[in-house]
């Protein structure tokens, strides 16, 4: 049934919600009705209105905080053309790095990178590699760049959130695209995934394990784990030992004595729940497939890793389906410092970015 369609099942219970429904439906029918003329795409329109849709985004949905559905806009428009989809992820690269723009703004378009990666469908393996080679390259030079400098480097969020933030996308990237990885060549994938050095940017002093979602930290690890890339259960545990005191409270007052979400985050796309317009999401959206631990793994491989630790992470405190990813964080509303600059080349320059 088409989502310009309403039946009784399709109806959402909250009026809010239903008219936010019936618009988002009505939005993508003209995004449709734009990018295909006859059955046939449309570059130069559809152009057109990725350039006016990108100027909203910059200007109103990527600096509102847990934005909420709007966003999907730009993520079905993409869908259409895989240069459109490079082109949106060139474009989020370029906020993230670029040291001019405002910390908070560089560590949204970090969440919608790592989101988006994670989420489309669309988005083949070689782009997804393309776009991991990117940031691990800018965040190995960032780790250089502090262990360069004469201060003394600390777990601090307010001249480091991009910093954390980059790993944060890269970790959820892993996270939800490592089988995809993995599949056309397991041998050459695992290559892959050690040539990333993840284990240098986990035990680095800026330790970003402590200051990434729990929730994402937890299951990077059980994924690097598995297929031994990387062992990050010691840094979990002293960091779990440890107290990280909240910088500010959005609630007024002085903080409470621990934070989950240090850095505020959120993931932009998020299971999309409305019930019309989310039929022409659902085809193009990949959902969680809760962890399997042998899954992709040789027999001896997979015995070896299980009894190296019986009571490990794996063996059953593995957080299961969309729980982990629906958290709606509570804000800082303010602006964080921007970190001093680390040059980092275009996307467009690495593959085949362009449109």
């Amino acid at each position: 049934m088409s989502a310009d369609q309403p039946t009784r099942a399709n109806v959402m219970a909250h009026p809010e919600a239903e008219r936010l429904d019936t618009l988002m439906a009505v939005l993508m029918a003209y995004i449709r009705d734009v990018c295909c003329v006859d059955g046939l795409f449309h570059a130069e329109r559809t152009k057109e209105l990725y350039k006016d849709l990108l100027s909203v985004f910059d200007k109103l949905i990527l600096p509102t905080h847990a934005s909420c559905h709007v966003q999907y806009t730009l993520f079905y428009l993409c869908s259409f053309k895989l240069a459109l989809a490079e082109a949106f992820l060139d474009h989020l690269w370029k906020v993230l790095q670029n040291p001019s723009q405002p910390a908070i703004l560089r560590q949204a378009a970090a969440g919608y990178l790592g989101s988006f990666l994670a989420r489309a469908k669309f988005v083949p393996v070689l782009t997804v590699r393309a776009c991991l080679d990117l940031l691990l390259t800018w965040i190995h030079r960032y780790i250089d760049s502090q262990d360069n400098s004469c201060k003394q480097v600390c777990c601090d969020i307010s001249l480091h959130g991009p910093f954390y933030a980059a790993c944060q996308a890269v970790f959820y990237t892993l996270i939800f695209r490592h089988r995809a990885i993995l599949e056309a060549n397991m041998k050459k994938g695992l290559e892959y995934l050690q040539s990333l050095n993840l284990e240098r940017v986990v035990m680095c002093q800026l330790n970003p394990l402590k200051v990434c979602l729990p929730s994402v930290t937890n299951m990077f690890a059980a994924v690097t784990r598995k297929y031994q890339v990387v062992f990050c259960y010691t840094i979990i545990e002293k960091n779990n030992r440890q107290v990280l005191p909240v910088v500010r409270s959005s609630a007024g007052g002085d903080g409470v004595t621990t934070n989950t979400n240090p850095l505020d985050s959120f993931f932009p796309f998020d299971p999309y729940v409305l019930k019309r317009s989310g039929q022409l999401i659902e085809p193009l959206y990949q959902v969680w497939d809760e962890l399997a631990e042998t899954d992709l793994l040789p027999a001896k491989v997979a015995q070896q890793v299980l009894k190296e630790d019986e009571d490990d992470f794996l063996s059953g405190e593995t957080p299961h389906g969309e729980g982990m990813l629906g958290m709606t964080p509570s804000s800082y509303g303010s602006n964080i410092c921007s970190p001093s600059s680390v040059d980092s080349p275009s996307m467009a320059h690495h593959g085949a970015f362009k449109f």
